[in-house]
């Protein structure tokens, strides 16, 4: 694999830089064409790179290569079509065009262009090494920027496996380099001037980032943590909500950013109250126990005792199932009767745990859930018209509606979150469109030399006719600005 120390090294990001601005100014036709033929390399080794992906990652995750080929590989390939099929179309110059165009800037050809960032440094994720940061590099590179990818550590050989098979595509290896996985490379890359940050990791990972990026004002996607709700609304088919509920439990081990970890009942009777709750109980138990880093675990511990103290219900205790193993190893812990208060209705966590409260009506389940500090995924499932009305008022990145996690894998969607989940997104044509800035041309096409000369009197006359003229209320009053205007026109050409 190739590494490079930024800090060793200063005069590297200056050779990128040079190679950089020769990508940047082929046609984006180009750069697209290395992802078209990427989406056939993968496709036709689709097993193979899914067994980079270590079965067993940090953090104690273990998932099967079909996972990894349905939860990574298979929305990376997608990925790639999004890019070569839209890509040119989002990136192309607009020109703006006479409509909406001020009066008196008649001669004037306008047109945006999206510029490249520069180099961008991407530092990736260990519960889903190959499709986060992968997206995230080729779509940094369809934009026009050189890459620098920290992998999470222990998920180098995925990134090696991304980066060589871009190669055979026909990328310019200085274009993406793979930095060492320590925390350390990651602060020498920004110390030495990136143009850009995505970060993909907990919210603390995103503070202390942050703290470092306002030394130099370097500009930063933070894709953070969650700590997701689902909402259950009058009329929600209670058997498919419990399903969905405990798959989003299960998926990844529940080492996903958008797994739920608060459910709202809103509305429900007491009896179908207590049935959701039994029935998700027992779905619950059947999920697959997972190993958790001793940090994590603590957490969780601190969790049940919290709930235990402010009056919950510990319905199904994941710690206790499995404490006669002798590892740090637990099942999923479901709380009810919870309040907006706990410890579990407030902390980003991975781990199978969930907390079910019960809420009078949707003004109550609004106020809960705005008690939480994370806003990315919601779910909402109930009747589609109330849904989509309840989704509405719903201040997160993303609202899912009678389904989790799944359809956030559509390339065309952007993905982000708010509050300390983070700001900016990546995916679909808003991520590609962060991976650029805005650049205007605008051409005077006019010889005359009027605007410059300097404004006296009559301009004064002039100007506040013609604002009149413009924007006023009422058919009389802006013709009697017009008889104004072109009197003052008058007496400035003949003087």
């Amino acid at each position: 694999m190739q590494q490079v120390e930024i800090e060793m090294n200063t005069a590297y990001l200056e050779g990128v830089r040079l190679v950089q601005r020769e990508w940047a100014a082929a046609p984006v036709s180009m750069r697209v064409r290395v992802m078209a033929k990427l989406r056939r390399r993968i496709a036709s080794g689709a097993r193979e790179l899914a067994e980079t992906v270590p079965t067993e990652l940090p953090g104690a995750l273990s998932r099967t290569v079909a996972d990894t080929l349905a939860s990574e590989v298979l929305p990376l390939i997608e990925a790639c079509r999004f890019l070569e099929r839209d890509a040119a179309g989002i990136l192309r110059a607009k020109r703006l065009g006479a409509g909406g165009r001020p009066l008196w800037l008649g001669g004037v050809d306008s047109r945006v262009e999206r510029a490249p960032l520069g180099i961008v440094l991407v530092i990736g994720a260990a519960n889903y090494p190959l499709f986060l940061a992968g997206v995230q590099t080729v779509q940094a590179l369809v934009a026009g920027n050189a890459v620098l990818w920290k992998p999470a550590p222990g998920t180098e050989t995925p990134a090696f496996a991304l980066r060589t098979m871009l190669i055979e595509c026909g990328l310019n290896p200085e274009l993406l380099t793979l930095l060492d996985p320590g925390p350390e490379t990651a602060a020498g890359a920004i110390s030495q001037g990136v143009d850009h940050v995505v970060l993909t990791g907990s919210a603390e990972a995103g503070k202390a980032v942050m703290r470092q990026l306002a030394e130099t004002l370097t500009p930063a996607t933070m894709e953070l943590s969650g700590c997701d709700a689902v909402f259950v609304l009058p009329g929600a088919d209670l058997d498919h909500a419990a399903r969905s509920v405990t798959f989003g439990l299960r998926f990844n081990g529940s080492f996903t950013c958008m797994a739920p970890r608060r459910v709202f009942l809103v509305g429900m009777p007491e009896a179908d109250a207590e049935q959701f709750e039994a029935r998700l109980a027992l779905a619950l138990e059947e999920i697959e126990s997972v190993l958790l880093p001793p940090k994590t675990m603590k957490v969780l511990d601190q969790m049940i005792a919290d709930a235990r103290a402010q009056g919950a219900e510990v319905r199904v205790n994941g710690i206790e199932r499995w404490s006669k193993s002798g590892e740090n190893r637990v099942g999923v812990t479901l709380m009810t009767r919870a309040t907006p208060s706990m410890l579990s209705m407030q902390t980003d966590i991975f781990a199978p745990v969930l907390s079910i409260m019960r809420t009078a009506d949707t003004g109550e389940a609004l106020a809960a859930h705005a008690a939480s500090p994370f806003a990315l995924t919601a779910a909402v499932f109930g009747p589609e018209g109330k849904a989509r009305a309840f989704a509405a008022k719903l201040p997160t990145g993303n609202v899912l509606i009678n389904d989790v996690i799944i359809p956030t894998a559509d390339p065309r969607i952007p993905f982000g979150g708010r509050g300390r989940s983070g700001f900016g997104v990546t995916r679909g044509a808003e991520g590609l469109l962060s991976m650029t800035r805005p650049r205007s041309i605008q051409l005077q096409r006019s010889r005359s030399k009027r605007a410059y000369e300097p404004a006296g009197e009559l301009h004064l006359e002039l100007f506040a006719s013609l604002a009149e003229l413009l924007h006023g209320v009422g058919i009389r009053r802006r013709w009697s600005a017009l008889k104004r205007v072109l009197r003052a026109g008058r007496k400035i050409n003949s003087g």
